[in-house]
């Protein structure tokens, strides 16, 4: 299992920061889409040239001219970019296009889709790397977990590989890690402790234990 830090409510110079801390700790680090919308994909350069051996993940969130979009990402040195499940599979198909082409990978982010079984198998005939299960940010209030949601998507996968994102807290990762999930999205879970270091060192330690 993999973790991926996602970096949504930092400064870019705040981002820099904390992965230089947890840069032995975390797997993935996510350029999110508040971030992107305020600093543009030169966040995710500045990020792949600070750690070129980490991998980026570009949170772009792609919903049309995805063979271009996600080039774009690509060019920017992101080794991941995200597509949403709900657009369409043309959509889809052009950002897996354009990650052959680079060499690089597809992560699909299935936030509020309704029929997540049936999209889940038509998404998953699509060629993509990731296909991750969402809680949105405005329910996790309500106290939303995407725990259901990827028993969901590991029952009907034949292809891609599981990933789970939306409110993961330290609280609830137990019973997410022990489903073995390829890569877990934590955002706040680290970014708002107060040691946010030894967040991340915590939580990768009980992934490591729950997959072995």
């Amino acid at each position: 299992m993999k973790l991926q830090l996602a970096l949504d409510t930092l400064s870019l110079k705040q981002c820099l920061d904390l992965v230089e801390k947890v840069k032995d700790t975390v797997d993935i680090v996510e350029i999110g889409t508040p971030v992107l919308l305020e600093y543009g994909l030169w966040a995710v350069r500045e990020m792949k040239g600070r750690f070129p051996d980490l991998e980026v993940l570009a949170d772009a969130k792609i919903m049309d001219a995805g063979e271009y979009e996600a080039s774009q990402c690509f060019e920017a040195g992101a080794d991941y970019v995200t597509v949403l499940g709900a657009s369409h599979d043309t959509t889809i198909s052009g950002v897996v296009s354009a990650a052959r082409k680079y060499n690089r990978k597809v992560m699909v982010d299935m936030i509020d889709v309704h029929d997540l079984r049936q999209r889940t198998i038509e998404v998953d005939r699509l060629g993509v790397d990731v296909i991750c299960v969402h809680t949105a940010f405005d329910l996790q209030s309500s106290g939303a977990n995407p725990l259901a949601e990827l028993e969901i998507i590991l029952s009907v996968l034949e292809n891609a590989k599981a990933g789970v994102a939306g409110g993961v807290k330290l609280s609830t990762l137990g019973a997410i890690a022990r489903l073995k999930p390829s890569i877990i999205v934590v955002g706040g879970g680290i970014t708002n402790q107060a040691d946010p270091i030894q967040a991340a060192k915590t939580m990768k330690a009980r992934m490591n234990h729950e997959s072995a």
